[in-house]
């Protein structure tokens, strides 16, 4: 069986050959996929094909697909956390580089010079942009997961005291994190001693706007905010009262929007912190990785919609079931595989939130039989979609 893969944006082509030779990458042309491999591309409104599987999207972000819809259509919507993790922290580090030292406006003053005494101007204009060193300064990490992590663990070897919050940090995260970061389970704290803040935590409705008048009154005087997770983090109106009261000295972001743009104290970048080229190839390694596992074994990781499930596959055939989170459905399941008089080899299901996830694996060889069961459950109302693998 081949498979059908269809492409949005610009997906590294190198990365894209971990599909193997069982799948084959169609573009806008691709008819009915199997699955959807995307970057930034707003899949909000998109009317998804009856045969799509699976979504994976190369990068951490998943606010540009419809979760909930995928969810009950059985579209499985992947990402690839960490994949881009090295290049955000990296721009996150230049940033509180960037805002200690105001080299930007230090270059743009620098380039309106002209004259044969341009070294004599700089001389003498060079203490306007005198700055202050980083060393010694505190940096409030707000989420400590791949890039959180990385980024307090680099701004302690530049010598800065590191406070980090994240009341869901996973146990190989928090194995990863320097001893010297200071672990606080109050916000309150990082918005009272940090002068640097950066935050890196998905956009749900518990963080939205966590960035809002009440915090801005709490925090600190002159602390520099960065935020290369979300633009919606961030109330934009008590920002700018923020700024003009003294509180923010500077605000670095990632997310352009006209409302920002051009704006003392501001520096917006074009949405280019995972943006470079190891970064995107190695989210699209990743996310193809992800979609041939599926599509191969059906195994499911790194899903946000979805519980991560993993089972060695050794019998003849598999099938993979989507269903509500309902009581007794294991039970409906076995008594379909029993009524037909197959043999179960081995099976394992998960759930997260309304819908849970089932591998069974069958030893059985009758194609027929197998055919008999998946029209079962297709016939269960409990069951939203049903795949077949056939192992050996």
């Amino acid at each position: 069986m081949v498979f059908s893969v269809r492409t949005f944006n610009n997906i590294n082509q190198i990365g894209l050959k971990e599909l193997g030779n069982r799948f084959q990458i169609d573009g806008e042309q691709a008819q009915n996929p199997d699955a959807f491999i995307i970057r930034s591309e707003n899949l909000h409104g998109f009317d998804f094909p009856e045969n799509l599987k699976a979504i994976a999207r190369a990068g951490a972000g998943t606010n540009n697909i419809p979760i909930e819809e995928a969810t009950e259509k059985g579209i499985v919507v992947f990402n690839t956390p960490g994949a881009n993790a090295n290049a955000v922290k990296e721009a996150v580090i230049a940033s509180i580089l960037l805002s200690a030292r105001d080299y930007i406006s230090a270059t743009a003053w620098t380039n309106t010079l002209s004259g044969s005494d341009v070294p004599k101007q700089v001389e003498a204009g060079k203490k306007q942009f005198a700055g202050t060193e980083i060393s010694g300064k505190t940096l409030g990490v707000i989420g400590l997961g791949a890039i959180g992590a990385r980024i307090a663990n680099d701004a302690r070897r530049l010598g800065m005291n590191v406070l980090g919050y994240d009341p869901y940090v996973s146990i190989e995260t928090a194995w990863s994190i320097s001893s010297h970061v200071k672990r606080v389970d109050d916000l309150k704290e990082i918005f009272t001693q940090s002068d640097y803040i950066t935050i890196h935590v998905p956009l749900t409705d518990k963080t939205r706007e966590i960035f809002n008048a009440d915090t801005f009154a709490v925090m600190k005087k002159g602390v520099t905010l960065i935020n290369f997770a979300r633009g919606e983090l961030v109330n934009n109106a008590a920002l700018f009262e923020a700024i003009e009261a003294g509180v923010i000295k500077n605000y670095v972001t990632d997310f352009g929007t006209e409302e920002v743009l051009n704006k003392d104290h501001i520096l917006v970048f074009p949405h280019v912190g995972g943006s470079t080229e190891e970064a995107e190839l190695n989210c699209a390694i990743a996310a193809s990785q992800t979609i041939r596992r599926f599509m191969e074994t059906g195994e499911i990781i790194n899903s946000v919609n979805f519980p991560n499930v993993k089972q060695f596959l050794d019998a003849p055939y598999r099938i993979t079931l989507i269903n509500k989170n309902v009581p007794n459905i294991v039970a409906t399941i076995t008594t379909a595989v029993s009524e037909l008089g197959i043999n179960i080899d081995n099976i394992i299901n998960k759930s997260k939130g309304d819908y849970a996830y089932t591998l069974l694996d069958l030893d059985e060889s009758d194609a027929n039989k197998i055919a008999d069961l998946v029209a079962k459950f297709e016939a269960t109302p409990a069951i939203t979609k049903v795949r077949v693998i056939k192992h050996k």
